[in-house]
């Protein structure tokens, strides 16, 4: 039992917390509840009516993308090592996820990202929304519902990859969608190639495609449809004011349901510079959407990166004016796996450095401004005193040593779920020769979600 003196400094060190802790803010622990295992190499069937073109993804993954018919002539790698899988595979790969949101009954709806890396490589990789359940006493994953999207009603402003055929399945040439929201008639959902907000129906039809707007400045990709290369070398390229990927990584919805807060995965350029906080940060937007007049307000917060923070994984609001954050490096595998000379197949070139969820205060007094961190979860230091991991726990501690981290929400209000994303078949931070598992873990962390 805590002493009086000691209640007392633990509540001023509560009220000083994010002063005292520098702009991180406080670092909390967090306790391994369960975890949950989809495999690697998980597909799923392609819908009846849609062409054979989709019957086989990754058909465009060699390096000079011609059209491979046989399987597994193409070795996935991360970097120079092999993961044990290749492409193309039968069907559609489910994974990796980029993006969570828990549903009142306890299940989630979840997505996955467009493909195989790039808008290139991924005109037969289907876009999918997955309405999924977890046990985690079993530590499995039921996929109970399948959403292809599709733009039967042309919606897209542009030709999509399967234009002409009847069913117009969307594909990974044609959108990166990285995020979503579940309404009560369809899902919000954020994409990076334009970067688009897009409004499906409850069936996964395309219902309205949403240019970005950060106030005057009309946001775009090198991705975005509209932009072409100038027939004259001596013309000026496309402008542009987004890096490749750098588009909607993170969507959350205010309680009321009145409002979308789209997240940048990378920074707006202004006059060749990245935008920055006030105190010199490379500082990523955020932007307020109003869902009753399907319009940006014009309002915004900047997420300020930590220093060794490149990008954001996910995004969900706990309540009107806070939310979790998912922020990471590009490092993948353990430091006591490094590579100690020239990259090799058997170790990790970058090892994982900073992969965190942050609980940020985005309100009115600061909206235009820097969030307020209140503070973080350190992903790479999750206590297992149970030993509840089923892979990932030495000595007592689990982590999360993947390259990208993208799904968390709130379960209940001690409990946070979150995910990686697997890239398969490239991304392997767990192992240095296996392509990654996605793992789900249920994390206790009461005091993070209580702290002020």
């Amino acid at each position: 039992m805590k002493t009086i003196l000691g209640a007392s400094f633990a509540l001023l060190a509560l009220s000083t917390g994010a002063s005292a802790q520098g702009p991180e803010g406080r670092a909390f622990p967090a306790t391994l509840a369960h975890q949950a295992i989809l495999p690697a190499d998980t597909t799923v069937t392609p819908p009846t009516d849609a062409p054979e073109h989709l019957r086989h993804a990754g058909k465009f993954t060699t390096p000079d993308r011609r059209r491979t018919e046989d399987l597994g002539t193409v070795p996935g790698k991360d970097g120079v090592r092999p993961t044990g899988f290749g492409l193309p595979v039968e069907g559609q790969a489910v994974q990796g996820f980029s993006g969570i949101r828990r549903m009142a009954d306890g299940t989630f709806w979840t997505l996955s990202d467009n493909g195989f890396g790039s808008k290139a490589t991924s005109s037969d990789a289907a876009l999918m929304l997955h309405h999924i359940a977890i046990d985690w006493d079993a530590g499995t994953i039921d996929r109970r519902q399948t959403l292809f999207l599709s733009d039967p009603d042309k919606i897209a402003p542009f030709p999509i990859t399967l234009e002409g055929t009847a069913e117009r399945y969307l594909t990974g040439a044609d959108f990166d969608v990285e995020s979503l929201q579940p309404v009560e008639d369809g899902f919000w959902v954020g994409e990076e190639f334009g970067p688009y907000l897009l409004r499906f129906d409850a069936q996964g039809r395309l219902r309205s495609v949403h240019e970005t707007r950060a106030g005057q400045i009309l946001v775009r990709s090198p991705d975005h449809p509209a932009l072409q290369l100038p027939g004259d070398p001596t013309k000026a390229l496309p402008d542009f004011n987004l890096k490749r990927s750098g588009g909607f990584e993170g969507l959350a919805r205010s309680p009321d349901g009145s409002r979308l807060y789209a997240l940048l995965e990378g920074p707006i350029y202004r006059d060749g510079a990245v935008e920055k906080t006030d105190d010199g940060r490379t500082a990523l937007r955020v932007l307020e959407f109003d869902t009753g007049q399907n319009d940006w307000t014009g309002r915004f917060w900047l997420y300020p990166l930590s220093e060794k923070g490149v990008a954001i994984g996910d995004f969900n609001m706990l309540d009107d004016t806070t939310a979790l954050v998912i922020e990471r490096d590009n490092g993948a595998g353990t430091a006591a796996q490094a590579c100690r000379g020239e990259p090799a197949a058997d170790c990790f070139a970058a090892p994982a450095e900073l992969k965190r969820v942050y609980k940020i205060e985005m309100s009115d007094a600061n909206e235009g401004q820097a969030v307020r961190k209140i503070g973080y979860l350190d992903l790479l230091a999750i206590q297992d005193p149970t030993g509840a991991a089923r892979q990932g726990t030495k000595d007592g501690v689990y982590d999360m040593p993947f390259v990208t981290i993208e799904n968390v929400d709130r379960v209940d209000e001690t409990h946070i779920v979150v995910a990686n994303d697997n890239n398969f078949p490239y991304s392997a931070g767990r192992s240095p020769t296996r392509a990654d598992d996605n793992e789900f873990v249920l994390i206790e962390a009461g005091d993070f979600l209580a702290a002020k």
